[in-house]
């Protein structure tokens, strides 16, 4: 293993993070935004940012898997403004294969969508989740809970363990979206 350099690293308190962004008002700066690692993580990190933000009139935007307990969701949703949730299959077993629970995502997104603005990413596997059957699921149950959640649909590109199968073929994804749009306003193609 190798060895990390804690020099690289920066330690910054939630009431530092705030005044770093309070600070940056005037160059245009709206909030915080924690992406990149799964914000669930650091739960109690982001949820202390989250109030001070709050507070200061700043905005609060989660990029996450939607893997969360129901309680402390609801105590962080007061404080947030928008969350992009990963919707990566709409097939349990495939959940199950991926390490998660779509009913816990599911739960997630209807709870979080009362509350803020939510957009969905799903990420379309060749040979996984790229059937018209599981889009019309999918599309389905999300324009259930509302029409006017966005759905992005973003190509996969082949990396680290998912070497053995081709980048998303881009008329799958194109037409992936079309049969999406059948029940969803706002359907968008990435990585294309």
């Amino acid at each position: 293993m190798a060895d990390i350099n804690t020099s690289d690293y920066t330690s910054i308190s939630p009431e530092d993070l705030i005044s770093r962004a309070c600070s940056l008002l005037a160059k245009g700066n709206i909030g915080i935004a924690f992406t990149y690692n799964e914000p669930f993580v650091g739960y109690e990190y982001v949820y202390d940012c989250s109030v001070l933000a709050h507070l200061k009139n700043l905005k609060t935007v989660l990029v996450t898997n939607g893997f969360v307990n129901e309680e402390p969701l609801l105590r962080l949703l007061p404080y947030v403004d928008a969350m992009n949730i990963d919707l990566k299959t709409f097939s349990d077993e495939y959940y199950r294969r991926l390490g998660g629970n779509l009913e816990d995502i599911k739960r997630t997104i209807s709870l979080s969508s009362r509350v803020c603005h939510v957009e969905v990413t799903t990420l379309i596997v060749p040979g996984e989740n790229d059937s018209d059957e599981e889009m019309r699921q999918l599309s389905g149950w999300l324009a259930s809970v509302s029409r006017d959640i966005p759905l992005h649909i973003s190509r996969f590109y082949p990396r680290y363990r998912m070497l053995d199968r081709p980048p998303t073929n881009t008329k799958t994804l194109y037409h992936l979206a079309d049969v999406a749009r059948e029940e969803l306003h706002f359907v968008y193609e990435g990585n294309c």
